[in-house]
């Protein structure tokens, strides 16, 4: 099971990696918007915003997330640095409901890119 350090690197890494895309992909995480990231098997919830390319961590905590972000994603510790890692597809997670993404209907035509 991953730890928080290693999901907190995951999501340092997929924000690096978002910085650096070009075309699409660096337009949908062009969005400005609040972000939280539940890891379910840790219960912890990470909060932070999507903005100018860039996924910036303001907050951790236990739990799921106090308040409703924009843009949350939900799954274990495992998927999230499989994910960022290249071994787990995200479009496969999400479509077997291994990792759940929640949108407003605009967020989530932008972001289908990144799938």
């Amino acid at each position: 099971m991953a730890t928080m350090t290693e999901c907190r690197t995951a999501l340092d890494r997929l924000s690096d990696s978002l910085a650096s895309a070009d075309g699409d992909v660096r337009g949908a995480a062009a969005l400005n918007r609040s972000l939280s990231c539940h890891i379910t098997d840790l219960d912890a919830t990470f909060t932070g915003r999507l903005e100018n390319g860039r996924i910036t961590v303001l907050d951790d905590h236990p739990g799921p997330p106090r308040e409703k972000a924009e843009i949350r994603l939900a799954m274990t510790g495992d998927d999230l640095v499989s994910m960022v890692g290249g071994e787990l597809n995200f479009a496969k997670a999400w479509a077997s409901g291994r990792v759940r993404l929640e949108a407003g209907f605009r967020d989530l035509l932008k972001l289908r890119s990144l799938l």
